[in-house]
């Protein structure tokens, strides 16, 4: 049911918090939160047994759903993807470019710098188009450069302050530039799409760290992170090991932040498990890495100027058969990760307060605390989305 708008209201049930899952009230009035906790109150809508009340989920890399790419798409298409994202359940969006020619980039980050300023996204991630060419996943290698500071320059303005997050691979000539002039912006550098090796990402990790010592973290309020972690990158081997120890390392030091497509795809359930025992939840980012297909039947859609076909939840290049990004939410990811053996309130914490620290919005959301924004995913004890609360407001009508 729907309730009534724009009045102060309340639900009373389970509420998946940092510290557990407590019986109690999520308050709000307007835009905010006003109060959390045991205690009762006459207005209170009570929720059916089993369900959970989760903070508004936050995705930091996704490129599209509902038919709209984020990369090639229209303001209309970046409206539907947006829209369908928050209904999903994901209250807080970092909208995904994929590598494309500079120019396509330029103009597909204006129309996601007016969706930001609508309130429709908290920003931009670009991925690319400085990846490594043998691994560059889904991503069209003719469209993938060598980093320069005027190259780099040119898509940090394009993102009118928006530009979030950057993916590149660490070994490429020039990665040295591009850190510099993206710590400067406040841009998060991202580790991924990379070959490099163990002493390359050693060696990069600490240049982002020099970087912002020397900048007093000047306009940088959130931490550095991992690309979809293992996903892109050379497997371990016990002679090369590659990136991955290593970033799950510095993870678990509080160093950064690493990625992981936890959606029963991308990774098996060993990997996840693995990933959150080393790392532990809280330096973990559960992304749905979405595209234009996700909430989609089974088809062909875009990604950037590829073509993807999904098939039984898999969305694949067309011609060439690579995975190509998610094809669900980040709530079904959320759900995948608990089957693979996660707790529930690491895998939410993971999709929620981890990555609101990483945007530097931990005061802002991804958690149910008083004063924060009102978002609030409702969901069944299958952890099915049955009502979604954005900035007060029902989006998705609650249902029981």
């Amino acid at each position: 049911m729907a309730l009534p708008h724009g009045t102060p209201t309340a639900l009373s049930g389970r509420l998946v918090t940092e510290a557990g899952i407590e019986e109690g009230v999520l308050a709000w009035e307007g835009l905010r939160i006003t109060g959390t906790g045991s205690g009762s109150r006459k207005d209170a809508v009570k929720l059916p047994e089993g369900y959970l009340i989760l903070p508004g989920l936050i995705d930091v890399h996704c490129h599209g759903a509902g038919g709209g790419d984020f990369t090639s798409g229209s303001a209309a298409d970046i409206r539907t993807a947006a829209a369908h994202l928050h209904r999903s359940g994901s209250t807080t969006v970092l909208a995904s470019t994929c590598a494309a020619p500079l120019a396509d980039l330029e103009d597909a980050f204006s129309r996601l710098a007016d969706a930001v300023e609508a309130g429709l996204l908290a920003g931009i991630h670009a991925e690319g188009p400085f990846l490594s060419k043998e691994r560059s996943g889904a991503h069209d290698p003719a469209f993938l450069l060598l980093p320069t500071q005027p190259d780099v320059a040119r898509l940090v303005a394009a993102g009118r302050g928006h530009l979030a997050s950057m993916t590149y691979a660490p070994e490429l000539p020039g990665s040295d530039v591009l850190v510099y002039e993206l710590v400067m912006h406040g841009v998060i550098p991202s580790i991924g799409h990379t070959d490099g090796s163990t002493e390359q990402t050693t060696a990069a990790l600490d240049l982002i760290n020099e970087e912002l010592a020397s900048t007093g973290f000047a306009g940088f309020s959130g931490r550095p992170t991992a690309t979809h972690l293992f996903n892109a990158m050379p497997a371990i081997h016990h002679r090369s090991p590659g990136p991955v120890p290593l970033l799950l390392q510095r993870a678990r030091a509080g160093e950064i932040a690493v990625e992981l497509i936890a959606d029963g795809v991308h990774l098996h359930a060993e990997t996840v498990r693995m990933a959150f025992t080393i790392a532990g939840s809280e330096n973990i980012c559960l992304v749905s890495d979405s595209t234009s297909a996700a909430g989609c039947a089974s088809g062909t859609y875009r990604l950037g100027r590829s073509e993807v076909t999904v098939m039984d939840g898999t969305a694949v290049l067309t011609g060439s058969g690579a995975l190509a990004g998610g094809a669900g939410s980040l709530l079904d990811v959320v759900r995948c990760a608990t089957r693979a053996g996660v707790g529930l309130v690491d895998a939410v914490r993971s999709a929620t307060a981890v990555p609101a620290g990483v945007l530097g919005l931990a005061d802002e959301v991804g958690s149910l605390r008083s004063g924060l924004r009102a978002d609030a995913v409702v969901v069944t004890a299958e952890l099915e989305p049955a009502g979604v609360l954005r900035s007060g407001e029902w989006i998705r009508p609650l249902e029981h």
